[in-house]
């Protein structure tokens, strides 16, 4: 019982929830959040929520271009997806 109750805290930290590390860049190196945005969207992408996480990405919840929901951390310099999640 011991054991069950060590993983569920484990598996229930913080850092085992984390997203990736995108960047150690200066912020003053990264991409505009807005203008990101816009070409996200012109990409077709719907982006429902935007956040800078604690692992200096750029995330975005929303849907693609074909409607999928999607979850996408950025790296905010290059622009580049770091993870995705897309949900058929």
């Amino acid at each position: 019982m011991r054991k069950i109750v060590l993983l569920g805290l484990a598996l229930a930290s913080p850092l085992a929830l984390a997203g990736p590390q995108c960047t150690e860049a200066d912020k003053s190196q990264w991409q505009d959040q807005a203008k990101f945005q816009e070409q996200l969207k012109a990409q077709g992408y719907e982006i429902k929520k935007f956040k800078v996480t604690s692992g200096n990405c750029y995330e975005i919840y929303g849907h693609d271009k074909d409607q999928r929901k999607v979850e996408i951390y950025f790296d905010p310099v290059s622009g580049k997806p770091v993870k995705e999640e897309i949900e058929d």
